[in-house]
């Protein structure tokens, strides 16, 4: 069961952000959880286990990203997290009480995020069309969160039937746009409520845009996972560090996505004591020139003004015409006892 005590599940995703040191992981677990993130999220893969070391011009990268003139298998392999750290790693997010799970990329990562009783699994955009990855994580019984940067309608469904086939349906699908960093034009956050609607599972966002208007947005746009990258210090580097949010980043997009989930509130009619307490201050009928016995209620002796002690405002046209039954002071409240009826 994931640690969901809030509204909006965010997770931070440490993926290449480690400089190659197991200090600089296990310290950015520990910045993550200042940060107020409810989960860190780790990638679990080799340079082998995603692609093959081969020159071939379709294994070079030329996207127009930053990571372009590299070979798959070389960027992966700088990139990639020791398995041997999962542990470590997973012990210290246990004990500052912070989930911790991974993006597994074939079997043999599942069956070793299974050995360390990860608490959900995570598919990565590109990974969403290998549906035999996506059943055999489903199978594991664990929540299924998928991100969906590379995917149309066809491809979301294929992937919401396959978790469904291994009888889980605790899915929670990701808008995500596959591009590093992303336009703020291509977020297209309006596809999150249209997620939940047209497949009836959870939704959120995986968000490469730089800075921390999307996650913030997607708050209203009715997420409930949002993930982002993750650094400890920019000056580490390394292939996701020019896209990722540092500890202050973080902290001040967690501190943001509150304040949006409190002003988004619920559906609320209620009048609450707060609220007639207020409508003191809201307009009235009052008396605004002096008025004798027996004179006639007119535009120019009456008025709709603040504070709120008087008639409501829509007895205006009623009143008008009716005759005084006593003498009464400017700056009076009117009332139906003032009437002579």
């Amino acid at each position: 069961m994931l640690n969901k005590s809030s509204l909006t599940y965010i997770i931070a995703e440490l993926s290449a952000n480690h400089g190659g040191q197991l200090d600089i992981a296990l310290d950015t677990v520990r910045a993550a959880k200042r940060a107020g993130a409810d989960a860190i999220k780790l990638q679990t893969y080799t340079a082998d286990t995603i692609t093959l070391d081969c020159k071939k011009p379709e294994f070079e990268i030329k996207h127009g990203t930053h990571w372009d003139g590299q070979y798959l298998h070389d960027l992966y392999k700088d990139a990639a997290l020791p398995w041997e750290w999962h542990q470590p790693i997973m012990d210290l997010a246990n004990e500052l009480e912070i989930d911790c799970f991974s993006s597994p990329f074939d079997h043999s990562a599942v069956d070793f995020l299974e050995d360390l009783q990860v608490p959900a699994y995570k598919i990565a955009s590109f990974e969403i069309t290998d549906i035999p990855l996506i059943e055999y994580a489903a199978s594991k019984g664990k929540p299924m969160i998928i991100s969906t940067g590379i995917a149309g309608i066809e491809d979301i469904e294929l992937a919401i039937d396959a978790c469904k086939r291994m009888n889980n349906s605790d899915i929670t699908i990701l808008k995500c746009t596959s591009a590093y960093p992303a336009a703020p034009e291509d977020a297209n956050l309006m596809t999150i409520n249209d997620i939940k609607e047209r497949f009836n599972v959870k939704s959120g966002l995986s968000d490469h845009t730089m800075g921390i208007v999307a996650p913030v947005v997607s708050v209203a746009m009715g997420a409930t996972v949002i993930e982002k990258h993750f650094i400890l210090d920019k000056k580490i580097g390394g292939a996701d560090a020019h896209f990722s949010l540092d500890e202050k980043e973080f902290t001040d997009m967690v501190m943001a996505v509150r304040e949006a989930e409190a002003v988004i509130g619920k559906v609320d009619y209620e009048m609450t004591d707060k609220k007639l307490k207020s409508r003191e201050f809201s307009r009235s009928l009052y008396v605004v020139e002096d008025i004798k016995k027996g004179e006639t209620f007119t535009s120019k002796n009456i008025r709709s003004i603040r504070p709120g002690f008087g008639l409501h405002p829509k007895y205006y046209s009623e009143i008008i015409g009716e005759i005084a039954n006593q003498n009464i002071e400017r700056g009076t409240a009117l009332s139906f006892k003032l009437l002579d009826r």
